[in-house]
C-alpha cells in the first residue's frame, strides 16, 4: 500500500469511527431526553387550545380524565389526575429529578421514563426515586364538565 493509499484509508476509517461515534451519541441523547409518547393504559394525551369562561385554556373534559389515573398535556406542561370521583389534581409534567417529561399515569402514579421516577397521582409526592422532589401543583379550574387551566 502506497502513502497516500494509507492516508485515504486511515481518513476513510476514520471517518466510519466518528460517525458511528456520532449515531451512538444521539441514541443516547434521545432515550435520556424523555418520551412525550402516552404509553400507559390509563394516559390519555390531550390537546385542544379553546378558552374557557375562567380565562385559561380547556385542556379536557372531566369524562376524558379516567379515575385513578390521569392526562398529560405536552404542549402545556401538565398532567391533570383524578384520585377520585369527582376530585381534579394537576401538576407540573417535567419530573422533577432531571426534567424529563412523564409519560404515563397508571396504578396510581404519574411516571417518569428516564429513571423510573413515580410520583402520587393526588399529591405529586414521590412515590418512587431517584427524585426527591414532589410534581409541582399548577392549577386548574373545572367548570361543569370542562377542565382549564386556570388564568
Amino acid at each position: 500500500m502506497s502513502a497516500s493509499q494509507d492516508h485515504q484509508a486511515r481518513i476513510g476509517r476514520r471517518t466510519v469511527v466518528t460517525a458511528a461515534g456520532a449515531v451512538s451519541v444521539a441514541a443516547v441523547l434521545t432515550a435520556c431526553g424523555g418520551s412525550n409518547e402516552s404509553s400507559g393504559s390509563d394516559a390519555v394525551e390531550q390537546t385542544n387550545g379553546s378558552g374557557s369562561a375562567s380565562g385559561g385554556p380547556v385542556l379536557a373534559k372531566t369524562t376524558d380524565i379516567p379515575e385513578g389515573g390521569g392526562a398529560i398535556f405536552k404542549e402545556e406542561g401538565v398532567v391533570v389526575t383524578q384520585p377520585t370521583a369527582g376530585e381534579f389534581k394537576a401538576f407540573s409534567s417535567k419530573c422533577t429529578h432531571a426534567g424529563c417529561t412523564v409519560s404515563t399515569v397508571s396504578d396510581g402514579t404519574i411516571n417518569c421514563p428516564c429513571h423510573g421516577s413515580k410520583f402520587d397521582v393526588a399529591t405529586g409526592d414521590v412515590k418512587a426515586g431517584p427524585a426527591t422532589t414532589p410534581l409541582p401543583a399548577t392549577e386548574i379550574t373545572v367548570e361543569g364538565d370542562s377542565i382549564s387551566l386556570a388564568s
